[in-house]
């Protein structure tokens, strides 16, 4: 009742796992993934044990086949099990047992591992194979693609109900404090892939970083434009949005904001949040007191992750306010 693809990203070395199912919160069972080390899919009457042992023995220097034939020597029920593993070095196993239930197989070659189990024929892994091969996205969105095409091709017998995407990079968790880079899980939903896909946008606006190519000089036009959005928002200096924040600053014991200063607590204090590129010069009708204001409903906002440095702006979060100015219009 589960269709699903390892893999390793070979540009970037990032490894995971998406997986559809008609299954309540897949997410929660089938995906397993862990920075420099591998990624694994255990499904059919899933033993959740084969993700953190499995784990366990990639990081102690055994291969994806290897690491499957010690799994599979251990249980008594392996001709149940359907399983694939991605090693960091890109080699890989799938196992599909003798009684898992009709049409069960995958398929495994270099960087990817892709199985299904209750799904229409193997013309639904060839989908998952044939749509990772092809390339031509960012390992998220490719990731996403192949459960898409593998539903086009018949997907579940079953039906849809949840599906996950779940990727390991090194030090890319929220804040840098661990690997999760991407752990998106649609539980019960009529479209769980569609849905998938639109978490993952989601993701990309609030989690990812803007390059410094990417930025937009705040000139005397784009001020203008600026100070009139976040006026018709109510998130101006002295606005709502720094009302939200100003009074949690002084229960914790931090400064809050005040005029012509920014939202951030000074490096002696907390230390400040990631910014992207370097100050410029301010224009005429821009000035601290608007930047500060701008992080405030940027906080609010969920897109603090997108903070540019004073005299420059992140062009979605430009967009976001558009967006939000034209609503409240």
């Amino acid at each position: 009742m589960t269709y699903s693809i390892v893999a390793l990203d070979p540009a970037t070395g990032d490894l995971g796992v998406a997986v559809q199912s008609k299954f309540l919160a897949v997410g929660a069972v089938v995906p397993w993934a862990k920075a420099g080390v591998g990624a694994i899919a255990t499904q059919s009457f899933a033993n959740v044990r084969y993700g953190p042992d499995g784990l366990a023995l990639l990081a102690g220097g055994a291969n994806a086949r290897d690491t499957l034939e010690r799994l599979l020597s251990g249980d008594p029920l392996r001709s149940q099990r359907q399983v694939g593993i991605v090693d960091a070095a890109g080699g890989s196993a799938t196992h599909t047992g003798d009684e898992c239930f009709a049409w069960g197989g995958g398929q495994a070659g270099p960087g990817f591992a892709a199985q299904g189990n209750i799904i229409a024929g193997p013309a639904v892994v060839d989908g998952l194979v044939d749509t990772l091969l092809a390339g031509g996205r960012p390992f998220p969105e490719l990731l996403v693609a192949c459960l898409a095409a593998a539903d086009a091709a018949g997907g579940d017998r079953r039906g849809r109900e949840g599906a996950a995407l779940y990727i390991a990079r090194e030090g890319a968790g929220y804040g840098g404090g661990n690997d999760r880079w991407v752990d998106l899980r649609v539980d019960h939903s009529d479209d769980p892939i569609g849905d998938l896909a639109r978490l993952v946008e989601l993701q990309r606006l609030y989690l990812d970083r803007p390059s410094v190519e990417e930025l937009v000089p705040i000139t005397e036009d784009v001020a203008r434009e600026l100070r009139q959005l976040m006026s018709a928002i109510g998130a101006e200096p002295g606005g709502r949005f720094g009302g939200v924040f100003q009074p949690m600053w002084q229960v914790n014991g931090l400064a809050g904001p005040s005029a012509g200063t920014t939202s951030r607590a000074t490096d002696d204090e907390a230390g400040e949040r990631p910014m992207t590129g370097t100050p410029r010069e301010l224009p005429d009708g821009w000035t601290m007191a608007w930047h500060g204001a701008l992080e405030d409903w940027m906080g609010v906002a969920n897109l603090e992750e997108r903070t540019a440095a004073p005299g420059w702006i992140d062009p979605r979060v430009l967009a976001v306010l558009r967006d939000q100015a034209k609503a409240a219009g």
